[in-house]
């Protein structure tokens, strides 16, 4: 073979080998869209039949306070000596148009003792102050120190009485086997998956938290949409 067409052939393989990579990257971001697909679906779900409980709900009052409300359905815990748990969901931030593009999160969380089992739960965070909300633009971060929590009181009519209730950065709620209590969520750890945030908006979640590119409220798209008009459903 002489110079030239190994030069030929050289190019064809680098050419292929873009193609094939171009392939997979959009196999990839599919699987990625229909899986940020399902999580926004579940956690619409999970926000609707959690305020249909009848008397035990997530405070009205509290859910028209909060400055950004996030829903983590099927959190799974496993453990054998030493646990752990995780899952995906979506959080919101409310705007002086309404409740915005809700972006995908993460949640994680290890724990440690002589424990053995696993279950699933939804988790629902009512993030209260405008701190508590910045530190979502962090990368990652864990809940408790400044970002305090407390296991939100519930009932349609129920107020946050208790000092540590009034003074929560965060509100927390449980579901798991039809039962809905708060939870105590500290030492959790949040982070954008912004992998589903780029297949969905071609954003990552900083930038749809704090409004730069901004996505009009008009234009959520479908994948998320549904979420957002049952937080407007639920809210003045």
């Amino acid at each position: 073979m002489n110079i030239r067409m190994m030069k030929i052939t050289l190019v064809l393989c680098a050419v292929v080998s873009l193609l094939n990579i171009s392939a997979f990257a959009q196999k990839d971001r599919g699987k990625e869209l229909r899986d940020a697909v399902k999580t926004s679906q579940k956690a619409t779900k999970t926000l609707n039949e959690i305020m249909q409980i009848s008397d035990k709900s997530i405070p009205r009052d509290l859910l028209d306070r909060a400055k950004a409300v996030a829903v983590f359905p099927s959190v799974l815990k496993a453990a054998f000596i030493i646990g752990g748990h995780g899952g995906k969901g979506v959080i919101s931030r409310r705007l002086p148009s309404g409740w915005g593009a809700p972006a995908f999160f993460k949640i994680s969380g290890g724990s440690l003792g002589f424990q053995i089992g696993a279950s699933s739960s939804d988790v629902v965070m009512l993030f209260m102050t405008e701190d508590s909300l910045k530190n979502l633009l962090e990368d990652k971060f864990e809940i408790g120190g400044e970002a305090a929590a407390a296991a939100g009181p519930i009932g349609r009519t129920a107020k946050a009485t208790t000092d540590a209730q009034l003074q929560a950065a965060i509100l927390s709620y449980s579901r798991s086997k039809g039962l809905f209590a708060g939870l105590s969520l500290t030492g959790a750890v949040i982070s954008a998956d912004n992998d589903a945030n780029q297949a969905v908006y071609s954003l990552d979640a900083k930038d749809l938290l704090t409004g730069a590119n901004k996505v009009a409220l008009a234009d959520i798209p479908p994948a998320t949409k549904n979420f957002q008009e049952a937080l407007t459903n639920y809210t003045h």
